[in-house]
């Protein structure tokens, strides 16, 4: 059996400080970008150096709109797609334009932002970043509504299996990541009392333990997000989510990453949550909490980049494909901490 493609590094502990960028890439510039994402560990590799404690790591992923502009010979990962949106009859989940993942993590938030800083002077006049957030670690692992985040995620062997895809697939060792930047209305949240706040969640604030059947409403955060086969097999996925806020802006809220071996069964929740098993019995959580971004992305085994790169240069050049229609044009991007200056 051949071995296993050397994968990107997903799991990680969680860390004190992370930067999520996600950015477009402008029609003409798809060889620039495979350069670039060729040299993204080289340039972590370069920002972290005489830091040994500073653990620094970026994630690359690629957005569906993009792997065929990118990678016209390599075949499309079977589940990536565009995102799916959840629309509930009071909330809903939507898509947002994004090409390219890149999650930053580090011990600290300088090394963070020292990569992005490098990493965005390589993308300028390629790419346009359209959304930005820097997260940071809260307390002992809680997100702002003061609850422990990422308490059900799996450990050792079994993340491995529930983020990794196996060594039949074609690019074994990748993963699929899905992210939604949610906004916390504290406020609401805070006028609360202790239990209301426990029977919204489905764990008890401060232990951290879960709520008996008979206590957890079938509409709390926790019962929405456990997923389970037809055979009793309890799905699982790696939540990497990191809290953050503006004191200025008033906002606060939670970046939501997770990655598995299969979208679906992050899809899967994502239906509970917003649509509601039944229809009707939406997670109450969303009550507090709005999500105004929406992607899926692949991260491919951490060698493909390279190779693909390899190969596109020993290739005559083509013309340019016809733009992303997830693409934003240079003055319709968010504008979030832009790269692509023009």
């Amino acid at each position: 059996m051949d071995e296993m493609p050397e994968t990107q590094d997903v799991l990680v502990p969680l860390p004190k400080a992370a930067i999520f960028l996600v950015a477009t890439v402008r029609s003409g510039a798809e060889e620039q970008v495979r350069d670039v994402l060729a040299d993204v560990a080289d340039i972590a590799r370069a920002t972290g150096f005489g830091s040994s404690e500073g653990e620094l790591n970026c994630v690359v992923g690629i957005g569906s709109a993009l792997w065929d502009r990118l990678f016209c010979d390599a075949p499309r990962p079977r589940e990536l797609h565009p995102f799916r949106d959840f629309v509930g009859d009071v909330h809903a989940a939507i898509g947002t334009p994004g090409d390219l993942l890149f999650h930053v993590r580090a011990a600290r938030l300088d090394l963070c932002f020292e990569f992005a800083r490098r990493l965005g002077r390589r993308l300028e006049g390629y790419a346009d970043v359209v959304d930005e957030v820097h997260g940071f670690r809260y307390f002992d692992r809680r997100d702002l509504l003061g609850f422990v985040d990422g308490t059900e995620n799996p450990a050792g062997q079994a993340a491995s299996e529930a983020v990794y895809l196996p060594d039949t697939d074609v690019y074994a060792g990748g993963s699929y990541a899905l992210v939604q930047k949610y906004v916390h209305d504290l406020d609401a949240w805070e006028a609360l009392t202790t239990e209301e706040q426990e029977l919204v969640i489905g764990r008890r604030k401060f232990t951290d333990i879960e709520l008996s059947d008979e206590e957890k409403p079938t509409n709390s955060h926790v019962a929405a997000n456990t997923i389970v086969d037809d055979d009793g097999t309890e799905r699982e996925i790696v939540r990497a989510n990191m809290p953050f806020g503006s004191v200025g802006d008033g906002e606060f809220g939670t970046y939501f990453i997770a990655y598995a071996a299969t979208p679906d069964v992050i899809e899967r929740m994502l239906e509970n949550m917003f649509i509601g098993d039944p229809p009707g019995n939406y997670d109450r959580i969303l009550d507090f909490s709005t999500a105004v971004t929406g992607g899926l992305f692949f991260v491919p085994p951490a060698e493909f980049l390279e190779e693909q790169t390899v190969a596109a240069a020993a290739e005559p050049a083509t013309e340019p494909d016809e733009p992303s229609p997830t693409q934003s044009a240079p003055d319709g991007s968010l504008r979030i901490g832009d790269l692509g200056r023009t």
